[in-house]
């Protein structure tokens, strides 16, 4: 069968890099080889306990049937006191869409609100599945660049700068994957006044790293009366719970774009998984504890992090503010060689340190930013301190 068999649509996307990187340090460890694998933004910590064993009631109580399209009832209302109680937000039942993950649920956004030829800013370093989103939509992505010595942050002028009568949408993260950015209320605010002059754009909020955040408390730009109705805030169990593989996200959003999102997902994936709705419906109503806990080895691992990588010859690092990434600009070694090995791009070196430091790493190209790298901090202190040392004595090999 012929690649003209597949649709343009399939045809025109990306593979995720950070799933192919995950997919090689697999392969070669399947080889024998002692790879550490620092590609995939994923907590290492197992499920809380009082989360499985709510999964495991859910089981035995034969919640087994189709749940509602949009959650059931019980979760969605813990995710609105969720809100108002976390964020001092009111988003009722009716306003809040639980999906398949938060990658679902930016899909059912996007796809709800973009058609074709609408315009999309994304400030760059982003997430990498935002710009394929768009694509599937058959949107236009407007990417504006900031900088590492701006801590990687869009400013009012730049987005200004970006708007046209095509705008539809704005997505940023805060925090920040891949750079752990985080923006504070007054830069929100500064964001917030330039875009409620254009009532037609919305704002997709991903906040789903709300809760590995180093910083006095999250903030969500939906706080501002005066920008709330333009605002979907994405989030999900994820990061903050170690809840990876349940798969579950959600949006609080207006109710004509919730209603959307319904009518989308009821059409491509139905609900949720009911066992893992349950158990998401625990994480967000009983203790917070293992999340705090989690959040302070977060913090404790970038600290050690930063202390080790400040050694490496070249590298130009910031400090993150929340997430559990460091992305530093990597381009003193572009030029570089090891015998046959030459450094072009961020590309090469990701695959220079996987093949001779066996540290598996994604390339900044993924992510917008060509001149950077991403390395996960979500690992034993054991295995970041070993990966890093693998990663100096790779580097000291490039003349």
């Amino acid at each position: 069968m012929e690649q003209q068999t597949l649709s343009h649509r399939v045809l025109s996307l990306s593979e995720s890099q950070t799933i192919g990187m995950s997919k090689l340090s697999r392969e070669l460890s399947a080889q024998g080889v002692d790879v550490i694998n620092l590609s995939l933004g994923e907590p290492d910590f197992v499920t809380p306990v009082h989360i499985r064993t709510a999964a495991k009631k859910a089981i035995d109580d034969g919640y087994t049937f189709y749940p509602p399209i949009a959650g059931y009832a019980e979760l969605r209302k813990a995710i609105s006191d969720k809100f108002k109680r976390e964020n001092n937000l009111d988003y009722r039942p009716d306003q809040v869409i639980v999906s398949t993950g938060a990658k679902q649920s930016i899909a059912n956004v996007v796809l709800s609100i973009v058609d074709k030829g609408d315009e999309v800013i994304i400030p760059m370093p982003f997430w990498v599945s935002y710009i394929e989103i768009v694509k599937l939509a058959e949107g236009k992505t407007v990417s504006v660049t900031t900088t590492i010595k701006d801590d990687f942050k869009i400013t009012p002028a730049q987005l200004e700068a970006a708007i046209t009568p095509k705008t539809k949408m704005f997505i940023f993260s805060s925090p920040c994957n891949p750079t752990g950015t985080v923006y504070t209320k007054d830069e929100l605010k500064a964001l917030a006044e330039v875009l409620v002059k254009h009532p037609r754009i919305i704002i997709l909020s991903d906040e789903i790293y709300e809760h590995i955040n180093f910083i006095d408390g999250h903030q969500s730009i939906a706080q501002f009366p005066f920008i709330k109705d333009q605002v979907v805030i994405v989030n999900g169990v994820s990061k903050g719970y170690a809840m990876t593989g349940w798969r579950i996200g959600y949006i609080g959003a207006p109710k004509i774009i919730a209603e959307a999102c319904d009518k989308m997902q009821g059409q491509i994936t139905s609900a949720a998984s009911s066992i893992a709705q349950k158990a998401a419906e625990a994480a967000l109503n009983e203790s917070n504890k293992p999340t705090l806990d989690m959040q302070e080895a977060f913090r404790r691992r970038r600290d050690l992090v930063l202390n080790l990588m400040k050694d490496i010859p070249g590298w130009i690092i910031n400090e993150p503010k929340g997430a559990f990434y460091v992305f530093p600009d990597i381009s003193y070694y572009f030029g570089k060689k090891d015998g046959d090995a030459v450094i072009n791009n961020s590309t090469d070196l990701c695959m220079y340190l996987l093949h001779k430091g066996h540290v598996s790493l994604v390339t900044g190209e993924a992510f917008g930013a060509p001149n950077c790298l991403r390395f996960s901090y979500a690992a034993a202190d054991e295995k970041l301190i070993e990966a890093i040392k693998r990663i100096k004595e790779a580097l000291a090999k490039l003349k």
